[in-house]
């Protein structure tokens, strides 16, 4: 029966979050090959693997006399654990750390039925094996001394904690500026589709004067529209080669006709254009992350995932690639 005042659960929690970023650092960097710094906060703890120890402790502590019971207990107690972080932290954040989508038997991306047979057996590993020997070493420390290292390691986690979760948020932040600057290219490309329709009318008006025009720019009119419907299908890259095709279409269109109809599509067109550029460039400069601890945040979790903000993401990881490399 473990019997611990609050601050030895206090160093056994940073004592395991600080084993398991070794591990996961370890492991990803290999896999990598290349350093690699896991995990939510810049200094050496992960939260999580500092919680399921905890919880492996604690829901094992009616079930010491039963390895089959410690082993369920586990399962089911780091099952809970992993999703409802995983749940809190998607609904928070608006992005996914970890994502069993591409496992069998995983439910909803967030747990899976590999992990929660590894936690039982992990459960079995660190009550009966790890915690023995840190237990004995962690009693053996005078409890003044280990007083005072647990509340420095309390300012310093706190404080990183606090600084990670910040940037966490303006992660987020920036992710849905991203996304309303989609929309309004959307909202462009909509607008241009409608100008082309109603010049297109137009110029069929004039098809015996401009009829050379008029082939060209059809070619390029039907494969404007064609990439656009009521919504439209694809990612950022193809919503700006769409809306510079149709751009190229109306200038075009513009240039074979005259008159004072022509030149209020050319103006709404250049306005268009205008807005167009101004939100590729506002996202190219949300996605030049500045901050430390944003950047860090990108490159610690390479595998992180977002479903509402796919696009946006990933914008964000090729932009910090591309920092890093120059």
């Amino acid at each position: 029966m473990y019997s611990y005042s609050v601050i030895q659960w206090l160093f056994f929690f940073y004592f395991y979050c600080f084993c398991g970023w070794c591990v996961e650092s370890a492991y990803v960097s290999v896999k990598n090959r290349k350093l690699t710094n896991r995990g939510f906060m810049r200094g050496p703890f992960l939260p999580i693997y500092g919680s399921g120890a905890i919880m492996m402790l604690v829901v094992s502590i009616p079930f010491q006399e039963s390895i089959i019971l410690t082993y369920l207990a586990g399962c089911v107690g780091a099952t809970v654990l992993e999703y409802v972080t995983g749940v809190a932290m998607e609904a928070l954040f608006k992005v996914r750390y970890w994502d069993y989508s591409d496992k069998k038997f995983n439910f909803q991306g967030h747990v899976c039925l590999g992990t929660t047979l590894s936690w039982g057996f992990l459960t079995i590993l660190m009550t009966e094996i790890i915690h023995v020997p840190v237990e004995r070493l962690v009693l053996s420390v005078p409890s003044q001394v280990l007083t005072v290292v647990t509340l420095v390691l309390t300012a310093v986690i706190f404080s990183d904690f606090a600084l990670s979760f910040k940037a966490a948020i303006d992660l987020r932040d920036i992710l849905v500026r991203m996304e309303q600057a989609k929309q309004e290219m959307l909202r462009i490309q909509k607008r241009l589709d409608v100008i082309i329709a109603l010049t297109e009318d137009a110029v069929e008006k004039r098809r015996d004067a401009l009829a050379e025009s008029v082939s060209t720019v059809k070619e390029e009119l039907v494969s404007g529209i064609a990439t656009r419907k009521d919504e439209f299908v694809g990612g950022v890259a193809e919503l700006k080669v769409s809306i510079e095709e149709k751009l190229k279409s109306i200038k075009n269109f513009v240039q074979a006709g005259q008159g004072e109809h022509w030149e209020s599509i050319r103006e709404e067109s250049l306005e268009l254009k205008e807005k167009y550029h101004a939100n590729v460039e506002d996202r190219k400069r949300m996605a030049g992350l500045k901050d430390f601890f944003q950047r860090g945040l990108i490159r610690s979790n390479p595998s992180m995932t977002s479903m509402k903000f796919k696009d946006e993401l990933e914008e964000l990881k090729e932009e910090n690639r591309e920092q890093k490399q120059q």
